[in-house]
């Protein structure tokens, strides 16, 4: 009984998310913080989900990032370009992860980390903040997304966006997978083991709409920009079924 424990908990799949924000009162109140908001998204029973907040030095040690299946890596209200310490321990983790050709999910702030260590440039955004609901569109006939989506790879997908940075120019092994009118880099890979989106598929009506009252509670948002923000939402969602499965189908090789 006890083996069959023990071989039950080694073949359970593990993942890893590194938080690099902090849980807002809404999300705490709502969803009990960031973390249950993506494995909800993300996670499926019978998985092991760790979380690790990069954002206070709270990271993995090195010996154990073997016995990881995948990562992911969240959003942030900080700059991937910044060097604070936490930000460049970050850089340096990835980049072993990288070598070691485990499976990384980069979602904003850690779609542009991944891009720093590969040798991307990332800064701000040439056309300003992006914040709302956002329809990309999605690159033709590529074999990579066929595998992921199970299926027809659609045309365009909505996503909730709220970035000020972005790709400014790709690592040279990237491959693009997704762009808009506002943005070239929605979405890029490299090889196999490494998938970046710049929008949230965690993302939802609430979490936006409490974010950009936040922002504009702090007077960094100016109202017009804040009520066309929230107007795209107003009769519309994202594509979070088909996310998810292009997400959970990078992260888990379920092709």
């Amino acid at each position: 009984m006890v083996v069959e424990q023990q071989q039950h908990e080694k073949n359970k799949k593990r993942f890893a998310l590194f938080l690099a924000t902090c849980d807002s009162e809404f999300v705490k109140k709502a969803y009990g913080g960031y973390f249950n908001v993506f494995v909800s998204t993300f996670g499926e029973e019978g998985e092991q989900w760790d979380l690790f907040r990069v954002v206070d030095g709270d990271f993995p040690d090195e010996k154990d990032l073997d016995s990881y299946d995948g990562f992911i890596i969240s959003g942030s209200p900080h700059d991937a370009f910044a060097d604070a310490d936490w930000i460049v321990k970050l850089c340096s983790l990835c980049q072993k992860l990288d070598e070691m050709e485990k499976k990384v999910l980069g979602i904003c702030f850690g779609h542009q980390i991944i891009t720093r260590v590969k040798g991307g440039k990332i800064g701000r955004a040439r056309q300003g903040p992006d914040m709302g609901l956002r329809t990309i569109t999605i690159a033709k006939d590529n074999e990579k997304l066929g595998l992921y989506f199970g299926d027809e790879v659609p045309a365009s997908l909505a996503i909730v966006k709220c970035h000020q940075d972005e790709v400014l120019e790709l690592p040279d092994s990237a491959t693009v997978l997704a762009s808009s009118e506002v943005c070239q880099v929605e979405m890029f890979s490299i090889g196999d083991h490494l998938l970046c989106i710049q929008g949230h598929p965690e993302y939802n009506k609430g979490i936006l709409f409490e974010i950009v009252d936040r922002v504009l509670n702090m007077k960094l948002m100016e109202q017009e920009f804040a009520d066309k923000a929230k107007s795209t939402m107003e009769t519309a969602e994202p594509d979070k079924d088909l996310w998810q499965k292009l997400c959970k189908n990078f992260l888990k090789g379920q092709i």
